[in-house]
Formats: C-alpha cells, structure tokens, sequence
C-alpha cells in the first residue's frame, strides 16, 4: 500500500478491465434514458400539434407578473447557490480551513472514529453557516409569495433536524470512505461505490419509514378519507395495478406549504403512494383521478428502480473522474491548501469541491431522465382515466393549470431554464401536450394501455 503524498504523484494507468466497466456503466445509462424515452406516433403527433399552439396554461396578468419575478429570483437562488457551493470550498482550501480543523480533531481524539465524526460535524456545520443566507433568503421568499406558510422557528428545527441527519449518515461514509481509501489508494473509487450503491438503497427504503416522519405528518388515506380510496381504487383496477389501500398515505403538507404535490416513495415493503392534504382540498375528483394515475404510472412503470440504476452508472461514472480531478488538484494544490495525501481528512474538502463542480455540471443530464420519466407518467396518467372520467384531456389540463396555479409557476418558455434546473418538464408544456393526446384516433394506440 502506497503512504504519504507518492499515492498522489504517480497516477495509475487506466486497466482495460476499468475502461470495460466505465463504458458498461456509460452504455447502462444511456440505454435506460433510451428506454424511458421511446415515444410512440401519438406521441409524436401530439409534440407537433402542441407546438403549433399556444399553451392553454395561462395567469392573469397580475399573477403573470409576480411568477416572473419569482422564477427570476429562483433562478438566481439556485446558479448563486450552487457557484458559492464550489467557490466556498476553494476559499476554504485557501485559507488553510480543513487541514487546521484535522489539526484540531487529531489533538482532541486518537480515535479514528472520533476524528471521523468530529470533524465532519466541524466541517459540515461551517458549510451550514456559509450557506445560512441562501437558505434564511429562500425561506423568506417563500413566505413574500405566499408559497410556505411555515414558522421561522419550525423552519429552523427542520434544517436542524437534517444536518444532525448529514452528520450521521455522512460521518459513516466518511469513515468507510477512508478506511477503502488507506487500503486501496487507486482503485478506492470503485470500492466505495459498493458502500455508497447499499446506503442509497437503504435510504430508498428506509426514507418513507424512518426520515420522512421526521418532518411530516402522514396517515392512512383510508382513515382519512376512505371515500377517495374507493375512487382511486377504480383507476387501479381498470390498470391492472395491485395498490392496496394500506400503501396509500395522506400528508399534512399544509403545516408548511400551499403548493400542491404527490409522490411515490419507497421500494419493496415500504412502496408507497403519497397525496399532500393540499393536493385533496384543492383539486376535484376527476383532477385527483389524474394526479393519481401520473403517480400510479411511478408505480407501475418502477421509475423509483430505474431511477436506483441510473444513479448506480452515474456515481461510478463519477467516482471514477472524481478520483481523478481529485488527484491532480491534489498534485497541483495539495501543499498550498496543506493536505498531504487523500488519506487526510482535510481531504474531504477537496472530494467535496470536485464532486460538487461535477455535480453542478451534469445536472442538464440528471435532470433530463428525470423529465422523462416524468413526461411517461403524464401519458400513463391520461391513459389510465380514459372511461373513467368523461374529459381526459380536459381534467388533465385543469389539474396543471391548478398546479401552476399553486406553485405560481412562470408559463413563459425558459428553454436554459429548464434544459438545466427542471425536473419536470414545464407546467406550460405538459398541460400544452395533454390538451391535444389522444391515442384513440384510428390507427393511433396508447403507449400503455393497448387493448383499450
């Protein structure tokens, strides 16, 4: 095993076994982007015809007004956000920070694991206070407009509550992530993709069980509101879709905010189908048919599992040049910002700069199989309310208009924007394409619903 900095200094050679798996993973990600997002004729024909029409998602000029302003502002909140995210850790490798925080911790504790999580709660706890103006900013922002309605003081306790959580869970991928680090200084970054695969499956499963509760009040839909199940229920059966009224959640989203949500979460035994209480109160049975039938297309259509797997390529991916840059700042810089080798802990501040800079930099790509799945589910949730609720098209759009509506959602086209920030195509364009779907024209089909 390779000490001190001539880990850094000589970079091995790429094995054809690594060019192998890194082009596998590449391939994997592709072919899952591919296959979520095959379109059929009526999907084609329905892009082309909502192209050459005006969106039917519009607010009055008053409202238009105040959601330009805010998405002006959002936008800003998050390329400001994300370029301090980098810039604050090259300041703090500058200035020396996290290797004089190691100094600290190694004086304090013997123990590796008490250096560990001491200091990362140092170092995590810095970055919290660095980025404490964004975030107070962002509150405030959603309370001038209208979209939270939660208290300074609840606010708080729930940012506390989740770096207390960064803590834990990173504090002990940390420490794994340097124990593979001093016995595998090459290849650490396939080896701790491994530890990183399990713990993003056991926060998928366990997150619905265990996390969530922590800020949120969640129910039984069914003690709640056990006429809705039965409702929902149809939409179910007539999709051939098991989803048994004991994984159908209600959620007090209201404590907190007005906008309006559903979610699937969860895998296995803790699967589960979430309605925000806002989503309920505002929205009218045939919309809430269609929210649930985009949500069931979630389900149905295992975009939670597809969305494990393309993680799964993209982390080795990434691992893999995060090794890389990381070595050579380290080469380059590793004296100035005193870190002698990627065994320090000051080198996680240097993991953290470059995961970040990568991160920020392929979010087009992340956030375009997100809108693809999306855009699946709104066609699986229009298909799977045809029969049941007498204006498929018309619901569906009256549902986005509404979403639009509660999340004061700009409905001019931002082509950067979304290309680089959405996760989900724009209120605008979704509600553009269902208003002319129909894949019962003849000689037209459903993408997932062939034989109706």
């Amino acid at each position: 095993m390779q000490t001190g900095t001539c880990e850094n200094r000589e970079v091995a050679p790429i094995s054809r076994n690594t060019v192998l798996l890194l082009s596998a993973a590449a391939l994997a990600a592709a072919a899952i982007y591919l296959h979520v997002s095959l379109s059929t004729p009526a999907e084609r024909q329905a892009f082309a015809e909502a192209a050459a029409l005006p969106s039917p998602y519009t607010l009055p000029s008053a409202e238009l007004i105040r959601a330009q302003a805010l998405f002006r502002t959002e936008a800003a909140l998050y390329f400001i956000g994300s370029l301090w995210g980098i810039l604050q850790l090259v300041l703090l490798l500058a200035l020396k920070v996290p290797s004089r925080i190691q100094g600290l911790v190694e004086r304090t504790s013997s123990s590796r694991w008490g250096q560990c999580f001491f200091f990362v709660f140092l170092f995590f706890g810095l970055n919290m206070l660095l980025n404490a103006p964004l975030r107070l900013y962002g509150h405030h922002i959603g309370l001038v407009y209208g979209l939270s309605v939660q208290g300074w003081a609840s606010w708080a306790l729930d940012w506390f509550k989740s770096f207390l959580l960064a803590w834990i869970v990173g504090g002990l991928l940390v420490m794994v992530l340097f124990w593979i680090i001093r016995r595998s200084p090459q290849r650490w970054w396939f080896w701790f993709w491994i530890p990183t695969m399990a713990a993003v499956l056991f926060g998928v499963y366990l997150s619905p069980i265990l996390v969530d509760p922590l800020f949120n009040k969640f129910e039984p839909l069914q003690s709640v509101n056990p006429a809705l199940v039965r409702q929902l229920e149809r939409v179910a059966a007539q999709c051939g879709v098991d989803l048994p009224p004991a994984r159908m959640f209600y959620m007090r989203a209201s404590q907190k905010v007005t906008g309006m949500n559903a979610y699937v979460t969860g895998f296995g035994p803790s699967k589960r189908l979430v309605l925000w209480d806002t989503t309920v109160a505002q929205a009218t049975p045939d919309e809430l048919s269609g929210v649930f039938g985009h949500e069931l297309g979630h389900y149905a259509l295992h975009h939670i599992e597809l969305g494990v797997l393309f993680a799964a390529a993209a982390l080795l991916l990434g691992f893999f040049a995060g090794q890389r840059i990381t070595w050579y700042l380290l080469r380059r810089f590793g004296a100035r910002w005193g870190v002698r080798s990627q065994q320090d802990w000051a080198c996680l501040a240097v993991l953290m700069l470059v995961l970040n800079f990568l991160s920020f930099f392929s979010a087009p790509v992340e956030n375009a199989f997100s809108r693809a799945i999306e855009h699946d589910a709104d066609i699986y949730g229009q298909e799977a309310i045809h029969g049941i609720v007498a204006d498929p098209q018309g619901s569906t759009v009256a549902g986005f208009q509404r979403l639009g509506e509660s999340s004061l959602e700009d409905p001019t086209m931002h082509l950067f924007a979304e290309f680089w920030m959405f996760s989900h195509p724009a209120i605008g364009l979704r509600a553009s394409f269902a208003a002319v779907y129909n894949p019962w024209h003849e000689g037209l089909h459903p993408k997932y619903f062939h034989e109706r």
